[in-house]
């Protein structure tokens, strides 16, 4: 059962509908919201893609752990970035006061959302595509996961709706 103290966590792929949703998500359950990928460009003061073009991934998958690790907030949905399942402390740290649900998403409709790796700012090694990165990825969203919840094809409503009745809400 979700209390108004805790946190509902989005993780999934790039271009699952993690923030689109998150932001549905906190005004029909009267939730604040955030969104992990905006407090990382803040802090580093550049976009993401920025960031990893002159840092490399290793060094946003990093950083992206400290933002989350210091994240102290309940009643709020948080949107993660795709590579947040990549630390364990982040994720226990995000599960200590929160449900964890996985927007799960077909790679050809995230192949459609998704024009340039790079330019979205995906960590992910120099020549992965972005079927490689979801290979990679799937188990440690389905490891943390408490929910999952399918997105692929859904309009916002219907993936909300999903989401919402998931939640026992």
């Amino acid at each position: 059962m979700l209390t108004p103290a805790h946190n509902v966590v989005l993780i999934g792929m790039p271009g699952a509908g993690k923030s689109t949703l998150g932001v549905l998500l906190a005004k029909a359950i009267g939730h604040d919201f955030i969104d992990t990928d905006l407090v990382i460009q803040r802090q580093a003061g550049m976009t993401l893609g920025s960031y990893l073009a002159s840092r490399g991934y290793e060094a946003l998958r990093q950083l992206e752990a400290e933002v989350i690790c210091a994240l102290d907030h309940a009643g709020t949905v948080i949107a993660t970035g795709g590579s947040a399942v990549y630390s364990q402390a982040a994720m226990q740290h995000l599960r200590a006061n929160g449900r964890v649900v996985y927007l799960k998403c077909a790679l050809d409709v995230l192949d459609q959302r998704i024009a340039s790796m790079d330019e979205r700012g995906i960590a992910a090694p120099s020549g992965q595509t972005l079927a490689d990165v979801q290979a990679e990825r799937i188990p440690l969203y389905e490891q943390y996961a408490e929910i999952t919840v399918e997105v692929g094809s859904e309009n916002m409503d219907s993936a909300l709706g999903k989401i919402i009745q998931h939640l026992n809400l």
